[in-house]
């Protein structure tokens, strides 16, 4: 397992912080974490994606259907199997606050893979119509999650098509038991993050030039066919996956493990915060927490618990707060590890107007929830009390936010 501390090599940088912020990173070159704060729950069963689709921000839809008759689903040495990329959602209080966020995974259908022999496709998927999906989920919540899911399950609701979800509050709701079995597979099954530098180009890495064993127990027609996947909300992030937890997944070199805190390091770098711990659990405001620009919320899909908030804020244009990356320095410009912890606010200097709260924090980096506005004016500073001493916080502007985040005329600012 890498042993070496991300936090120490980058702290001691003394440059720039646009040029430096990876430093550390570039030297190790592609890390892997096995993720211990993330677990897995399976859903299967013929209302699974009816199921998901009327709870989740973004349209599961698409893991029930079948794949096109363009590209053959039969994998080869030369053509790459066709496979459902990873989806990030999430679900939300009535009120459209978060709750719980989601990495929702197909497994390889029978069909999209060889048989037993090797020789030809697969069988084809069962006569039921049932779908399985795995989701990567937070595990500091997970028995209050799945009693969660499973208390919508038993009141799932049916809705007239053509009412509008302020309307289906007023009519009486037609409470089914959904066909879909909920279960906690934390034992069989562990998450993992493939980030760094110098990664592989590929967006699934399984088949085409290299061979590996998840791509092989695929081909074999084993059960599970697990392969690496395109971090599903920003390629900085890397792959991500869910792997069986008797087994190294594929491209993960003994020397090349690190502990999931790197992880957490390169996430805060970009901005980008995940699970409850991160994201305050019925407080945070998903918009907020940049999930539009992470791929989680589908504006198209229709009726799902707190669309309405979530639509009415998207629509209006104007998110005056978000997380933003945060960088902790003192007077000197020299970065100070370890004194800056979550809750700590942010203020003006000058006047002493709070901008923001910290929300995540890990050695001389962290990320904050900010007023837009206020954090990358120009001739502000900004600062956070550290019990008698005063230290000076950087607001970084994600190279990843689109423009229309940020007034682009502002000048002054750094980008990570």
């Amino acid at each position: 397992m890498l042993r070496f501390s991300l936090r120490r090599q980058i702290s001691n940088s003394n440059g720039i912080y646009r040029r430096n912020i990876h430093s550390g990173l570039e030297d190790a070159g592609p890390m892997a974490s096995k993720l211990k704060s993330r677990s897995v729950v399976r859903f299967s069963g013929p209302d699974t994606v009816k199921f998901l689709q009327g709870l989740l921000t973004n349209d599961v839809r698409r893991f029930g259907e079948s794949a096109g008759e363009k590209s053959s689903t039969v994998p080869t040495p030369n053509m790459p199997s066709v496979s459902t990329p990873p989806m990030y959602a999430a679900l939300l209080t009535p009120q459209g606050r978060f709750l719980y966020d989601f990495f929702l995974y197909s497994p390889t259908r029978p069909d999209e893979k060889l048989d037993r022999t090797g020789s030809g496709p697969g069988s084809d998927p069962g006569r039921d119509g049932s779908v399985e999906l795995f989701a990567d989920v937070d595990v500091s919540v997970l028995d209050e999650l799945l009693e969660t899911l499973k208390k919508r399950r038993n009141l799932f609701l049916v809705k007239g098509l053509a009412l509008t979800c302020s309307v289906c509050g007023m009519f009486d709701r037609y409470r089914l038991r959904s066909k879909v079995d909920i279960e906690n597979v934390a034992e069989e099954f562990s998450c993992w993050q493939r980030y760094g530098r110098n990664l592989s180009g590929s967006s699934s890495v399984g088949w085409g030039g290299g061979v590996d064993r998840a791509g092989e127990s695929t081909a074999s027609g084993n059960k599970y066919g697990w392969q690496w996947y395109e971090d599903p909300r920003l390629d900085c992030l890397g792959y991500r996956s869910i792997f069986p937890s008797d087994a190294t997944p594929p491209l993960v070199e003994a020397d090349k493990e690190t502990d999931e805190s790197n992880y957490l390091l390169w996430r805060l770098e970009h901005g980008v915060a995940e699970g409850s711990s991160e994201i305050p659990k019925g407080e945070a405001i998903p918009l907020e927490y940049n999930f539009v620009g992470l791929n989680a919320i589908s504006f198209d899909k229709g009726c799902y618990v707190g669309q309405e908030l979530i639509a009415r804020t998207h629509h209006r244009g104007v998110i005056r707060k978000r997380l933003v990356p945060l960088r902790f320095i003192d007077s000197n410009g020299k970065e100070v590890n370890q004194k800056i912890a979550a809750g700590a606010e942010v203020v003006e200097s000058g006047s002493g107007k709070k901008v923001g709260t910290v929300s995540t924090a890990l050695g001389s980096r962290g990320m904050g929830v900010m007023r837009v506005e206020e954090a990358f004016r120009a001739s502000g500073e900004l600062s956070v009390s550290s019990g008698s001493e005063e230290v000076k916080v950087e607001a970084i502007r994600p190279t990843w936010w689109p423009a229309e985040w940020f007034q682009q005329n502002q000048s002054g600012v750094a980008s990570a």
